[in-house]
C-alpha cells in the first residue's frame, strides 16, 4: 500500500480547485448570443387550462417567443417517460398517465409549468411571464397521501380511479397471515415517512445550442449522469439518433438523486434553441426548486411484527401508501417498491415477510428517489417496529437484536426477500457502537439529565442496505505525454470526491502521484454509454471498469515496452511505474513508453498512438453495506425542544478506499437523516394544495448547531462478490439516523407515556405528545 494509495485518508484532489473559486458550474458557462427562458407556472394545485393568451408577452420589450403545450405537440415533441414501469399484483402495470414538458388542458400541481417565454434577458423574460394571461377553472384538489384513495377525494388522473397509479406487492401474504396466526406477540405500529425537499445546494440550470447544419442539439446541464438523460430525450422526446445529442455537465453541487432524472426545463431549452437558433439558458430560483425538483419519501404505513414466546422474530407485514404526486417522474413507481421493499427483512432471521403498496396520485410536487431511495424508508419500518417489540416485552432492545441477527457464521445467508448477504458482522458492529457510546453509563447520564430537568434518551438502529450492482458503467484510461494517466468514466460526482477515490485505485497500480491521475466526467462524447452516480454504485461499478481499463491499458504498454527493450511482451512484468524483463534488470519506466507511444519512439504500426483502453462492465452483484447508530439525546419538556448530545456509529463499507471520503459520505448522509427526523416538514395547505414551507425561512434544514459530533468507527469486513471488496457508503447515515433518533426520543419520553411520535418531530410536535399524554415533564424529571 502506496503513501497515497487504497486505504489512505488522502485529502480530496478537488478541493483546492473548488475552494478558490475555480470551479466551473452549469451557471458560470456562457453561450456566444445566448437568451434566457422563464416558465408560466400554475398558481393552482388542480384546474382545467381555458385559454393561455401570451400576445401581450410576445409584445414585449426583448421577448423572442412564447412557446405552450400546442406548440409541443404541433412539432412532435414527446413526453417525459417513466423509466421503471411496474407490474402489480395484477401482473400489469398501472396507469401511466402522460408528463408533458408543458401541461396541456389541465394542472396538477402548484408550479406545473404551463408556457415557457424567451427573451434576450433574464428580467426580461420574468417580466413577460407576467404578462401572460392564462384562464383557470380551479378544481378541488387531493393533497394528503392517507386520504388519496378516499372514494371522495377528488380524481388527479381520469385513468387512474380512486387516485391509484399502482397495487403492488411483494411476499406471500397467505403463509405470512399463518405465521402471524401462529405468533405469542404482535407489535403494530402506523408510521409517517415525511416528505422532505432535496435543496441541494447548487438549483437545477440547463443551457442549450443547436446546430442547425449538423442538425445537433448541445445540453450543458447539472446531473448525475449523462446516459440516461441522453437516452430519453433522444428516443422518447426528440425523436432522434443518440448521436445527435451531445451532453455536458462540468461541476455539480449536490444531487441527492434529484438531478439524475428529466425536467421540464432541459427539454424546453432544447427546443427553444432548435426554434430560434440561439442558445437559450434557465437557471432555476430557489423558490422555484421547492414547486419544482423531485421531493421524497412521503409514505403511510401500517406495520406488524410477529413474534414467537422467546422473542423471535418470525414475520413482517407492511401495508404502505406512498404518494408519486401529480406526475410519474423517472423512477417514481420503483422507488416505494423494487427499490425498498426487499430490505423489510433487515439484519434478521425472518420466516416472512409481506409488503403490499399502494402508489397513489396527489396534487403536489412529483415524489422520486432521495438519498437511500426507498431503503431508508424500509430500515424505518424494520427498527422502529424492534424497538417497540423489545418495549412490549420488556426485553432489552439491543438483546432482542441480538437474538435475530443473522450470524455471521450463517454468510452467505439468502434471506426471505431474496438478496443473499455474502459478509458482515452484525452482531458485533451493534456491540461495538453500544461499547463506544459508553451504553453502561448511560443510567447515571440520564439520572444527572433528570437532575436539570431534561429527559434523556438512548436509541439504536442496526441497517443493511443493497446498493452498487446497478446497471453498466464505463471507462477509458489514456497513457499521456508526461507519463501521468487520464481518466474517463461514466459516473458523475456530485461533491463525493470521485477524482481522488478513482486517482488512489490507478495511483497504486501505476506507481504515481494521485495528481499525475486527470479524471474527466460528464461528457457524452468521451464514452458509448454511461451509468451515472446514484445508489452508491460508483466506486464499485467506476471501479470495476477503471481497473478493467487499467489492465488492458497495461497490456498495451507492455507490448510497446517489450519493444523498446526488444523482448516479448510476455517476458515483460509492470510494477512500480516500471516495465521489467523478468529476471533481469532491464528496465524502462512508464513515461519512457509514453513519450514512445506520443511520437518520440520508433514504433511499428500496431503499436504507435497513445495508449487508450476502454473497458465496459456490466450489472456484478449488489452488495450489503450496514452498521448500527447510537443516538443519545435530552428534551426539555417545557419546550419540547431536542438536544442530540452524542452520536456513535459503527459501519461496514468493505475494503475502504479512503477513509476519509467514506467519513465525509457518512456525516452528510447522517445529518440528512437527522434533518428527516427533527426538523423538515414539507407543508401543503390541505384546501389550497399551496406549499407553505415553500422557502427557507418556512423549510427548516439542518445546520451546525443541530448537529453533535459524529462518532464514526469503520470496520472492514470485504465484500467477497466484487474483486474490489468494496461496498456502497454513499446513503448509508441517511438510512441509519432516523429510526436511531426516534427510538432515541420515545426512549426520551417512555416515562410520560409516550410510546410514539412521527417525524419530524419539531419542539411543537414533541411538547403536544408530552401534553396528550397528560404529563408536563415535571414529574419525570
Amino acid at each position: 500500500m502506496g503513501q497515497f494509495g487504497v486505504g489512505q485518508g488522502l485529502r480530496r484532489l478537488e478541493d483546492l480547485r473548488l475552494l478558490t473559486g475555480q470551479g466551473r458550474y452549469t451557471d458560470d458557462i456562457s453561450a456566444p448570443g445566448q437568451v434566457y427562458g422563464a416558465l408560466v407556472r400554475s398558481p393552482y394545485a388542480h384546474a382545467e387550462i381555458l385559454s393561455i393568451d401570451g400576445e401581450a408577452a410576445k409584445a414585449a420589450p426583448g421577448v423572442l417567443a412564447v412557446y405552450t403545450a400546442a406548440d409541443l405537440s404541433a412539432d412532435g415533441i414527446g413526453d417525459i417517460p417513466l423509466m421503471t414501469p411496474i407490474p402489480g399484483r395484477d401482473g400489469k402495470v398501472g396507469p401511466t398517465p402522460p408528463n408533458p414538458a408543458l401541461a396541456r388542458d389541465r394542472v396538477r400541481h402548484v408550479g406545473d409549468p404551463v408556457a415557457f417565454v424567451v427573451a434576450e434577458t433574464p428580467h426580461q423574460a420574468r417580466d413577460a411571464v407576467e404578462q401572460v394571461l392564462v384562464d383557470y377553472r380551479e378544481l378541488p384538489a387531493v393533497i394528503d397521501t392517507a386520504e388519496a384513495q378516499n372514494p371522495e377525494a377528488p380524481q388527479v388522473w381520469e385513468e387512474a380511479p380512486g387516485n391509484l397509479c399502482l397495487d403492488w406487492e411483494m411476499g406471500d401474504a397467505e403463509a405470512t397471515e399463518a405465521v402471524f396466526q401462529e405468533a405469542a406477540h404482535v407489535t403494530r405500529l402506523r408510521l409517517v415517512n415525511n416528505r422532505v425537499v432535496v435543496n441541494a445546494m447548487e438549483p437545477r440550470v440547463a443551457l442549450a445550442e443547436y446546430d442547425a447544419e449538423a442538425q445537433r442539439f448541445t445540453l450543458t446541464t447539472p446531473s448525475q449522469g449523462w446516459g440516461r438523460l441522453r437516452g430519453q430525450l433522444a428516443e422518447q422526446v426528440f425523436k432522434v439518433a443518440p448521436e445527435q445529442i451531445r451532453i455536458l455537465t462540468p461541476d455539480v453541487g449536490g444531487g441527492f438523486g434529484m438531478k439524475i432524472f428529466l425536467f421540464t426545463e432541459q427539454v424546453m431549452v432544447m427546443y427553444a434553441a432548435r426554434k430560434l437558433g440561439r442558445p437559450v439558458r434557465w437557471t432555476s430560483e430557489r423558490s422555484e426548486g421547492f414547486l419544482t425538483d423531485t421531493q421524497g419519501r412521503d409514505h403511510v404505513t401500517e406495520a406488524e411484527l410477529a413474534l414467537d414466546a422467546e422473542g423471535r422474530m418470525l414475520a413482517i407485514r407492511v401495508l404502505t401508501t406512498a404518494n408519486l404526486g401529480a406526475y410519474l417522474s423517472n423512477f417514481s413507481t420503483f422507488i416505494p417498491t423494487g427499490a425498498g421493499a426487499p430490505m423489510l427483512c433487515g439484519l434478521y432471521t425472518l420466516k416472512q415477510v409481506y409488503n403490499r403498496v399502494a402508489c397513489v396520485f396527489t396534487n403536489t410536487v412529483p415524489v422520486d428517489a432521495y438519498r437511500g431511495a426507498g431503503r431508508p424508508e424500509a430500515a424505518y419500518v424494520v427498527e422502529r417496529l424492534v424497538d417497540a417489540a423489545a418495549q412490549e416485552l420488556k426485553i432489552a432492545p439491543e438483546e432482542l437484536r441480538r437474538r435475530n441477527f443473522i450470524p455471521a457464521s450463517a454468510l452467505p445467508y439468502e434471506t426471505v426477500t431474496g438478496f443473499v448477504y455474502d459478509s458482515g458482522e452484525f452482531e458485533r458492529l451493534m456491540d461495538e457502537a453500544l461499547r463506544l457510546a459508553d451504553q453502561p453509563g448511560f443510567a447515571a447520564r440520564q439520572a444527572e439529565a433528570h437532575a436539570r430537568g431534561r429527559l434523556r434518551g438512548l436509541g439504536i438502529a442496526s441497517y443493511a442496505e443493497c446498493c452498487g450492482g446497478i446497471g453498466m458503467e464505463d471507462a477509458r484510461v489514456r497513457l499521456d505525454a508526461d507519463g501521468g494517466l487520464t481518466l474517463i468514466v461514466g459516473t458523475q460526482t456530485n461533491g463525493q470526491g470521485h477524482a481522488t477515490a478513482y486517482a488512489q485505485l490507478l495511483a497504486e497500480r501505476f506507481g504515481l502521484e494521485p495528481e499525475m491521475i486527470r479524471t474527466s466526467q460528464g461528457d457524452s462524447e468521451d464514452l458509448p454509454e454511461a451509468g451515472g452516480t446514484g445508489g452508491s454504485r460508483s466506486l464499485l461499478m467506476g471501479g470495476m471498469a477503471i481497473k478493467g481499463a487499467a489492465e488492458k491499458a497495461i497490456e498495451r504498454m507492455k507490448a510497446v515496452a517489450g519493444h523498446l527493450l526488444e523482448a516479448a511482451p510476455a517476458d515483460i512484468e509492470f510494477d512500480a511505474g516500471e516495465f521489467r524483463i523478468v529476471g533481469t534488470d532491464r528496465r524502462i519506466s512508464l513515461k519512457d513508453v509514453a513519450g514512445a507511444t506520443h511520437g518520440g519512439g520508433d514504433l511499428p504500426p500496431d503499436l504507435a498512438g497513445p495508449v487508450d483502453a476502454h473497458h465496459h462492465v456490466d450489472t456484478p452483484p449488489m452488495t450489503y453495506p450496514n452498521g448500527s447508530h447510537v443516538c443519545e439525546l435530552e428534551v426539555d419538556p417545557e419546550t419540547g425542544v431536542i438536544e442530540v448530545k452524542r452520536y456513535v456509529i459503527a459501519d461496514d463499507f468493505g475494503a475502504l478506499v479512503n477513509p476519509l471520503l467514506v467519513a465525509g459520505q457518512v456525516h452528510g448522509g447522517t445529518a440528512q437523516g437527522l434533518g428527516q427526523a427533527l426538523l423538515e416538514h414539507t407543508v401543503y395547505d390541505a384546501e389550497s394544495g399551496q406549499l407553505l414551507s415553500g422557502s427557507l425561512m418556512d423549510y427548516c434544514l439542518p445546520r451546525a448547531d443541530d448537529l453533535p459530533e459524529i462518532e464514526l468507527h469503520l470496520f472492514e469486513v470485504p465484500c467477497t462478490t466484487n474483486p474490489l471488496g468494496v461496498k456502497g457508503a454513499g446513503e448509508a447515515g441517511a438510512i441509519g439516523a432516523p429510526p436511531a433518533i426516534m427510538n432515541a426520543l420515545v426512549d426520551a419520553l417512555r416515562p410520560l407515556g409516550v410510546t410514539h411520535i412521527d417525524m419530524p418531530a419539531t419542539p411543537e410536535r414533541v411538547w403536544q405528545a408530552i401534553r396528550n399524554a397528560g404529563g408536563n415533564g415535571r414529574a419525570a424529571a
